[in-house]
């Protein structure tokens, strides 16, 4: 049998390096730490590595096919599957940020959904039975109440698709160009909206995988609170760890586990993201 292996994307600080931290700790097989940037992603082995820790490093940006490609490839010639994907990599612009709010848009949503997304259509295949996915979403995705009757309806249809739903994202952020969001009734909130895309996402795929003939492959999407970290301007209550807490939750969930598959977990408890 081929070694176990994990992935973890956007990891080389923040919430994703204590992901990585914690599977070295607690997983029986390889862990991959991922950046966009080899010497960000080597600085973070060698710090993990003081700790008598020892990742594998593989370039990664979710926002270039080529890269994803070329960890699709990686993964399938060295491990033949994949046993752990965290989706932790994503982006957020600070509150005064004086970038005009389209370019936010769209760039949130390409990093943060379609970035993902995609990721998630090129390693899926990979998938052994038993499987873990945890998509990194945010109780932010709440941004879906500031939606109108509406658009809420479309994205809380049981049976939306993945298309259905890039249609919705892509709509939200030529609705974000055109200025006429509020109107055509998306919220003003490029990192909300974003994460309103990865819960529904994570739903669809526990959807698609729940009758895949792979065995017991689990797909949960969770928010890691308020944490400490460059995306909240070091202002969350949180350390790393204790964000990292839910998603290795999660992401070792045993074989055969009936609970909390397809759900939404803040504290390790299940919640309503579009509450």
């Amino acid at each position: 049998m081929s070694k176990k292996v994990a992935v973890v994307t956007g990891s080389n600080k923040g919430i994703g390096y204590a992901i990585v931290r914690g599977l070295c700790k607690q997983f029986e097989g390889d862990v991959y730490l991922t950046a966009r940037k080899e010497e960000l992603g080597q600085e973070a082995i060698k710090s993990l590595n003081s700790e008598e820790l020892y990742p594998k490093f593989h370039q990664l940006d979710i926002t270039d096919q080529a890269s994803i490609d070329r960890m699709r490839d990686f993964l399938k010639n060295t491990y033949g599957g994949l046993d752990i994907l965290v989706n932790n990599a994503g982006i957020a612009y600070k509150q005064d940020s004086i970038v005009p709010f389209a370019e936010r848009a769209e760039v949130t949503i390409k990093t943060n959904y379609q970035g993902t997304l995609d990721l998630c259509n090129a390693l899926f295949p990979l998938l052994r039975p038993h499987a873990r996915v945890v998509n990194v979403s945010s109780i932010a995705s709440n941004a879906i109440k500031k939606c109108s009757k509406e658009i809420q309806a479309k994205f809380l249809n049981f049976t939306i698709t993945v298309d259905e739903l890039t249609n919705l994202m892509n709509d939200f952020i030529q609705a974000a160009k055109n200025g006429d969001n509020e109107s055509k009734g998306y919220p003003s909130s490029a990192y909300g909206m974003s994460k309103v895309g990865v819960s529904v996402l994570s739903e669809i795929q526990h959807r698609q995988l729940s009758v895949d003939p792979r065995e017991d492959i689990l797909v949960n999407a969770c928010c890691p609170g308020y944490v400490n970290t460059d995306m909240t301007l070091h202002k969350g209550h949180k350390t790393i760890d204790q964000g990292a807490d839910t998603p290795l939750y999660l992401a070792l969930l045993p074989p055969e586990t009936k609970s909390p598959p397809g759900k939404f977990l803040l504290d390790r408890e299940i919640k309503k993201w579009n509450e």
